[in-house]
C-alpha cells in the first residue's frame, strides 16, 4: 500500500485514461466500491487495453496498481464531498474544452474526431465530465490534507543523513538564474513596411493567387506553426492566447481573412478555417518589424539605469522584474527561469545558447548582474536583457550546502506522504469497502482487502 498515497500517481492514472477517445471495450461490472462510489471493470482494464493498442509496455500486475490508484481517488472524492469541497462547472468546462482541443489536434478536425469516437463533441465531453470532476475534487482534498505541512532545517538535515551516504546522486553544474527583458519598439517606418507586407498577403489569398497555408509556410515568423501552414486549434476561453489575437480570430467567418492587427508578438493576419462555438481551427501569419541599432541602444540605456539601481540596492530584483521586464513568463516566477518540473535549478544545457555564451563571456559571479546584452529569442524576436546569477554550483555529489533547496523540497514531499498515509489509516476503516474477488491476489491491496473483509462481515 506504500504507493497508494503518492497522489500524483493517482492523478496520472486519470490523465492516461483520458488520453484516448473513450471506447467501451470491456464488459462492465462493479469490481469495487468506496462508500457510495463504484469502480467498474472497464475503469481498470480499458487503460491497459489502450496501452496495448498504442504498443506501450504494460507492467506486471497493472490491474492491481490501477485498482489501487482508483480506490485512492474514490476515497479522496468521498471525503471531499463530505467536507463540502466545491468544484465549479466553469472550471470543469475549461478542462473539458482543453481535452477536446487536444483530440481535435490529434485527429485533424472536429469532424474526424466525431467520426472516430462515434459521438458528437458534446457527448464526448459528457463522457469525461464526471471523471474530470472527481480528479479535481480529489486534488482539492489532497491539498487540504497537507496544506499545513511545513519542513524545518533540522528535518531537512535528518532527511539527508538518512540517505545512503555512499550512493548519493551526482549533479552537473547548475544555476539559479533570472532575467529582466526589454523588447525594443520598432520605428514607425518599419512597422508600416510590415503592415503593407501583410496586406499584400491578404490580397493574394482573397484573390485566389495564393493559398494562406503556402504563404504561412514561406513567410510566418512563428516557429510553432510554420511547418503546419500557420494552423492552430484554439478556444476563445483559453487564457494563454494573446487577447488581441483571440478577439480578431473569433470575429471571422469560415474562410475569411482578418485585417492586419497587432499583438504583443508582432503583426498578424488570421484565416478562420472552421469553427464550432468557442472552438476553432485557424491559420495565421506573424511578421515582426525589424529592430534597428537605435532601438537596441535605447533599450540598453534603459536597462543600464535599472542595473545601477540593483547594484546600489535601491530596488530588489523582484521589484525590477515587475516594473521593467517585458517577459510575461518570468514575471510570474519573480524573474527566475524554471524547467518543466517547476525547478529553478537548471543545467547549462537547459538555457538558451545566447545565455550560455553570455555567462561564459561576462564571467559574472553568484549575486552579480550582467550588463544589458542584446539577444534573439526562440521566435526570432530581438530583445535586451540583464542576467542575474543567483547561485551556481560546480559538478558535485549531493550535499546540504549546495542542494539544500532541493533536499527541502524532497523532504517536504516525504512528510506530506506520511501525513496522507496517516489520513488514510484513520479514514479507510470508516468507509464501506468492497473489492471483487478478481483482485484477491493483489498484494498491494492488502490493507484495502482487510477493511473490505471487515466491512462485508
Amino acid at each position: 500500500m506504500k504507493s497508494v498515497f503518492t497522489f500524483i500517481t493517482a492523478l496520472l492514472l486519470v490523465t492516461i485514461a483520458v488520453a484516448q477517445v473513450p471506447r467501451k471495450v470491456v464488459a462492465d461490472k462493479i469490481v469495487g466500491i468506496v462508500g457510495d462510489k463504484i469502480i467498474l471493470k472497464s475503469d481498470v482494464y480499458n487503460d491497459i487495453l489502450d496501452r496495448q493498442r498504442r504498443g506501450e509496455p504494460v507492467p506486471e500486475n497493472a490491474n492491481c496498481a490501477i485498482m489501487e490508484q482508483i480506490l485512492t481517488l474514490k476515497a479522496l472524492v468521498l471525503q471531499a464531498e463530505k467536507d463540502s469541497i466545491q468544484v465549479g462547472d466553469d472550471e470543469i468546462d475549461a478542462l473539458l474544452d482543453n481535452q477536446i482541443r487536444g483530440f481535435v489536434q490529434m485527429y485533424g478536425s472536429k469532424e474526424a474526431l466525431e467520426e472516430i469516437a462515434g459521438r458528437t463533441v458534446y457527448q464526448i465531453k459528457e463522457d469525461f465530465r464526471q471523471t474530470f470532476k472527481e480528479r479535481k475534487l480529489a486534488e482539492r482534498m489532497r491539498d487540504k490534507i497537507v496544506e499545513n505541512i511545513k519542513i524545518t532545517p533540522q528535518e531537512v538535515k535528518e532527511y539527508f543523513l538518512k540517505k545512503d551516504q555512499k550512493n548519493l546522486p551526482y549533479y552537473e553544474s547548475q544555476v539559479v538564474i533570472g532575467q529582466i527583458v526589454v523588447n525594443p519598439k520598432p520605428s514607425r517606418d518599419l512597422e508600416k513596411l510590415t503592415i503593407d507586407e501583410l496586406n499584400d498577403f491578404k490580397k493574394q489569398v482573397e484573390s485566389g493567387q495564393q493559398k494562406f497555408e503556402t504563404l504561412a509556410k514561406l513567410y510566418t515568423q512563428d516557429p510553432g506553426s510554420k511547418e503546419n501552414g500557420g494552423q492552430y486549434s484554439v478556444n476563445r476561453t483559453e487564457k494563454q492566447w494573446d487577447p488581441a489575437w483571440l478577439n480578431n480570430a473569433f470575429r471571422l467567418k469560415e474562410g475569411q481573412v482578418s485585417p492586419v492587427f497587432k499583438s504583443k508578438f508582432g503583426y498578424h493576419i488570421i484565416q478562420m478555417v472552421s469553427r464550432a462555438g468557442d472552438d476553432a481551427i485557424v491559420r495565421h501569419i506573424l511578421r515582426v518589424p525589424s529592430i534597428t541599432d537605435d532601438e537596441i541602444n535605447e533599450a540598453i540605456n534603459k536597462l543600464d539605469s535599472v542595473r545601477a539601481k540593483l547594484i546600489a540596492g535601491t530596488i530588489t530584483f523582484g521589484e525590477a522584474v515587475n516594473r521593467y521586464s517585458d517577459d510575461d513568463n518570468s514575471k510570474y516566477t519573480g524573474g527566475y527561469l524554471q524547467n518543466q518540473n517547476g525547478s529553478t535549478f537548471l543545467e547549462l544545457s537547459q538555457l538558451d545558447k545566447d545565455m550560455v555564451e553570455m555567462l561564459g563571456k561576462t564571467g559574472i559571479k553568484p549575486g552579480e548582474y550582467s550588463k544589458p546584452t542584446p539577444y534573439t529569442d526562440e521566435r526570432g524576436k530581438k530583445g535586451v536583457r540583464i542576467i542575474y546569477l543567483k547561485t551556481r554550483t560546480e559538478p558535485h555529489v549531493e550535499n546540504l550546502k549546495d542542494d539544500y533547496d532541493r533536499l527541502a523540497k524532497d523532504a517536504l514531499e516525504v512528510k506530506k506522504q506520511k501525513a496522507l498515509e496517516g489520513w488514510f489509516a484513520a479514514k479507510i476503516p470508516a468507509y464501506y469497502i468492497m473489492i471483487d474477488e478478481e483482485f484477491k491476489g493483489c498484494s498491494t491491496l492488502s490493507n484495502w482487502m482487510q477493511y473490505a473483509a471487515a466491512g462485508n462481515k
